[in-house]
């Protein structure tokens, strides 16, 4: 079963930062800035939590992971946006492992 997580991140190392980003983009999308909605299995999430750790240093650097639920459910709709519209979902195939 996947679930939709929102995952934000504040990197103190520019190159950190890039890599964390790179890294974020296979499995979400960005929404702004160090911001990113993810839609993720169980196992996708571990995946992502251990190439994390492995860029980010905790003493310096913070992530957040916001579990929203089942995708396209009612919590997941609690994520509201004003001005510039947010970057549309991709069409990124699933990733497999």
């Amino acid at each position: 079963m996947r679930n939709a997580y929102l995952i934000a991140y504040d990197v103190a190392d520019p190159k950190r930062l890039r890599r964390t980003y790179q890294k974020m983009l296979g499995f979400g999308d960005p929404l702004q800035y160090s911001v990113f909605y993810c839609e993720l299995s169980a196992m996708e999430k571990q995946l992502l939590q251990e190439a994390l750790w492995e860029i980010l240093h905790p003493q310096e650097d913070r992530l957040m992971i916001v579990h929203l639920g089942p995708p396209r459910s009612a919590p997941a709709r609690r994520v509201e946006f004003w001005g510039k519209p947010p970057i549309g979902p991709s069409t990124r195939e699933p990733l497999v492992v």
